[in-house]
């Protein structure tokens, strides 16, 4: 005979958490999803007249050059988010101090001027220091757009840490977990339900923000599309072909976002 573990006091009975197959299909079917958004993207363009319908390619490479971007800055600061999270609500001092400046640091800094730090000054101090890193054009924007996002996922996770009742870890503790138990079987699981939807408004605005990644001479959207308007002086079909691309990035991104968001939702009921 097998004994389930009970609850802890004032722990309402949870469904388990979206399984890692669950997001395997999700993962699975988002990318499905864009690679068919950028065929219909690069079709419907080429019916368009010029100068869309011949540069069709070029606003399709970089809209796939702007989904990079935003994933890959949006995984990086996930990870720095909930780092800086956990150290904003660490008892140990210097850890939350490191924390709570660094996130002072970020917010009140424009990320503009984070990117541009990060491309040309930071070189300048690896060299310096002896530091044996090259950072190109998309990784210096990687790195500066994950930093950024990481600053406000982490006040994100530290708020949704601290909506858990104190209750729950203290019966914790009562049990003999440790804090690392604790914080991992009971805080978390509870916080996942209440930071998944800010945690997917950040990743939408950062779609939008990496915009700023043109300064650098990334050629996403809006580097590529000032390219040809420039030299077509069509501006407006540009523009509102730009409009018309990142509305569909980010309808796309937000239809998933929001099937997980619900699915994380259900399972905390």
């Amino acid at each position: 005979m097998t004994l389930s573990t009970p609850p802890l006091p004032g722990t309402p009975n949870r469904r388990r958490p979206p399984s890692g197959l669950t997001l395997l299909a999700w993962t699975v079917g988002a990318a499905a999803a864009f690679y068919l958004l950028f065929v219909l993207i690069t079709l419907v363009l080429r019916q368009a007249p010029d100068p869309i319908g011949a540069n069709a390619d070029l606003f399709a490479s970089a809209a796939r050059t702007t989904l990079f971007l935003t994933l890959a800055s949006g995984a990086a600061g996930l990870v720095v988010g909930v780092l800086v999270g956990l150290a904003r609500t660490s008892s140990f001092v210097p850890l939350r101090w490191f924390g709570g400046i660094y996130v002072w640091l970020i917010r009140g800094t424009p990320l503009l001027l984070q990117i541009l730090f990060t491309y040309n000054a930071l070189p300048l101090i690896f060299q310096a220091l002896h530091i044996p890193v090259q950072l190109d054009d998309f990784w210096s924007a990687v790195l500066a757009l994950s930093l950024n996002v990481g600053a406000y996922n982490a006040e994100v996770i530290r708020a949704g840490i601290q909506a858990v009742p104190r209750g729950q870890s203290e019966a914790a503790r009562s049990l003999g977990l440790s804090g690392a138990q604790t914080m991992r079987s009971v805080v978390l699981p509870q916080a996942l339900r209440i930071v998944v939807p800010p945690l997917v408004n950040n990743l939408v605005a950062l779609l939008k923000d990496s915009s700023l990644a043109s300064v650098i001479g990334i050629l996403e959207l809006v580097n590529q599309g000032g390219r040809i308007a420039s030299s077509s002086f069509q501006f407006v079909p540009v523009y509102v072909t730009l409009a018309a691309v990142y509305l569909a990035l980010t309808t796309v991104l937000t239809l998933f976002t929001d099937v997980l968001e619900k699915r994380v939702q259900v399972a905390g009921r």
